[in-house]
């Protein structure tokens, strides 16, 4: 058995960009920036910020294109895939982006429009895959929300609920 997923919270770094193909799929492009702060050896606070290249295709690419903006914060899960091809000099090129399955809006609410039913984007069925690589199931769909139950909600129970014991 062998796992494909990465789940990433950061900032966007730049607008997405939006192709729409010939057979009426969309693709969406854009840079995720994802920053990791520690102390050094000498206790000096140290950030270390990686970019990851996104990758986010149909009703997913369309959504982000509307909705994510540079800056925003968002939380990616997906998967790794890595490219490769020849560049006009003939050398061997690669680049290694992140397969978008869920893309949920996070931090304030931005200016602008906003998702309708919350601010969480999934996509209906995964991105294709090369031909050789067999498809998974589809992700199950998830709530546009998660209610969140608080102290203050259970402090207000008065044991006049139907349950019988």
């Amino acid at each position: 058995m062998s796992i494909n997923k990465v789940i990433l919270v950061g900032n966007v770094g730049k607008d997405p960009e939006v192709r729409h193909l010939e057979g009426g799929a969309s693709v969406a492009s854009f840079t995720l920036a994802t920053t990791e702060r520690y102390r050094d050896k000498n206790g000096q606070s140290q950030e270390l910020t990686e970019w990851h290249n996104i990758v986010a295709w149909r009703q997913l690419a369309d959504l982000a294109g509307n909705y994510i903006h540079k800056g925003s914060q968002i939380y990616v899960e997906g998967r790794i895939r890595t490219r490769s091809w020849d560049d006009q000099n003939g050398q061997k090129r690669y680049q290694t982006e992140i397969l978008a399955d869920v893309i949920q809006l996070l931090g304030r609410k931005a200016e602008g429009p906003t998702p309708t039913g919350g601010a969480y984007i999934e996509t209906a069925a995964p991105a294709p895959r090369p031909a050789a690589a067999p498809a998974a199931p589809a992700p199950a769909p998830r709530p546009a929300t998660t209610p969140i139950i608080s102290s203050e909600d259970l402090a207000q129970d008065d044991g006049t609920d139907d349950l019988p014991f």
